[in-house]
């Protein structure tokens, strides 16, 4: 299978949009375009020509620009099966357990639901690739809105099995604030503090903190860590179970 070759787009105060392009079948999808004019800007640089959408979830901010870049190329939207009549324009229908091709390279789907219900993943294996939206962010996740807290993490978890160089193309620049909200609940993460000092000297020149890596993520990112003992002993919690815990490192942060 093809690698892809994925090309930023920063958009709004803090969202990013995705083009992951495949070269062999000139095939380009814009992921999570919450806007079309920066991403029809960008693809014109690049001289890429868009042929898909890939849609996490329905959030306007995720998907703002479906029709208006639909109008422009025709291109093909894919989104989640059970989410169909929340995402604008979409052809084709995905969940838990299939596979997409963009071009020559393959995505497997995993339902991740929590933040929103039916929200998806994709992830590119032979890319080491993750598109997954706002459900895990560099040392953070997304709110739980729609689904329930044990349903959050169990998505958490089948994205924590993923192998470690899986790089973590999330949907916004939120690391600076979620690592600081991860140091009131790990103070002592070595990792963490070393992780921290690049944050904070990256944000001060305005450079972009993500991709990360699942390796980082295993290290640092408390929503990934709720059998971290340290953890549980900051929050009171410990040797309880793991959704306890992550429900309250979640409300934490809500309140952070």
């Amino acid at each position: 299978m093809a690698t892809l070759e994925v090309h930023r787009v920063p958009v709004l105060h803090d969202n990013y949009v995705w083009l992951a392009h495949e070269p062999s079948a000139n095939a380009t999808a814009a992921v999570d375009p919450a806007v079309a004019g920066p991403v029809m800007e960008a693809l014109a640089a690049k001289g890429w020509t868009l042929t898909h959408i890939l849609n996490t979830h329905h959030h306007n901010d995720h998907t703002g620009g479906n029709l208006e870049l639909k109008a422009e190329t025709g291109c093909t939207i894919v989104g989640s099966r059970t989410d169909r009549d929340r995402i604008p324009g979409i052809d084709v229908e995905v969940g838990d357990g299939d596979t997409y091709d963009l071009g020559d390279a393959r995505a497997q789907v995993f339902d991740v639901s929590g933040h929103t219900l039916g929200h998806i993943a994709y992830w590119f294996a032979d890319s080491d690739t993750l598109f997954c939206g706002d459900t895990m962010f560099a040392m953070g996740c997304g709110r739980v809105i729609e689904g329930e807290f044990g349903q959050m993490l169990g998505s958490l978890e089948k994205l924590k099995a993923l192998p470690g160089a899986t790089k973590i193309y999330c949907a916004h620049e939120y690391t600076q604030k979620n690592g600081q909200f991860a140091l009131t609940v790990e103070p002592e993460n070595p990792d963490l503090i070393a992780r921290m000092r690049d944050v904070d000297a990256k944000r001060a020149r305005n450079i972009a903190t993500v991709p990360s890596t699942l390796a980082e993520e295993w290290k640092t990112n408390p929503f990934l860590r709720p059998d971290s003992r340290h953890l549980q002993e900051t929050i009171g919690l410990a040797g309880a179970s793991l959704v306890e815990v992550f429900a309250e490192t979640r409300k934490r942060k809500d309140a952070f």
